[in-house]
């Protein structure tokens, strides 16, 4: 029996199909989720989702938000998530080095800003693990 993985931004729906298991970045570590999962609900972290069917692992960057287990239906609702193969390392570095050099004046920023920034740098960096991983 197979689960269903729904990963949803704010933008956008990521990922919606039918795999064999899922490992999601939480704030209390790495959770792994196979078919027949307690019902559960917990924080994502930033980090690398990885995505197993067919034998075959797929990795996605995601940045904060939630997931929800339910039954076989595996929801990750998330401020941020991207497909390796769409993850732009350039891109990902030149955002990492934007929001450092805006977070050097910290104290001109209010405390949103400054946590804007913040997720902006974990993200990238998940990114650039995530697209560094398979080198």
């Amino acid at each position: 029996m197979p689960l269903t993985l729904e990963i949803v931004t704010p933008e956008a729906r990521v990922y919606s199909d039918t795999v064999e298991t899922v490992v999601v970045p939480t704030v209390q570590g790495e959770l792994g989720i196979l078919p027949g999962h307690i019902p559960l609900l917990t924080q994502v972290e930033h980090g690398e989702l990885r995505v197993t069917k067919g034998g075959q692992t797929s990795l996605l960057a995601v940045g904060g938000g939630f997931m929800q287990v339910e039954g076989d239906l595996v929801s990750v609702l998330a401020e941020h998530a991207i497909r390796e193969e769409q993850i732009d390392e350039s891109a990902a570095e030149k955002a990492v080095e934007r929001a450092q050099e805006a977070l050097k004046n910290r104290g001109q920023l209010d405390a949103t800003e400054v946590e804007r920034l913040e997720g902006l740098v974990r993200f990238s960096v998940a990114q650039l693990g995530v697209k560094r991983r398979r080198r």
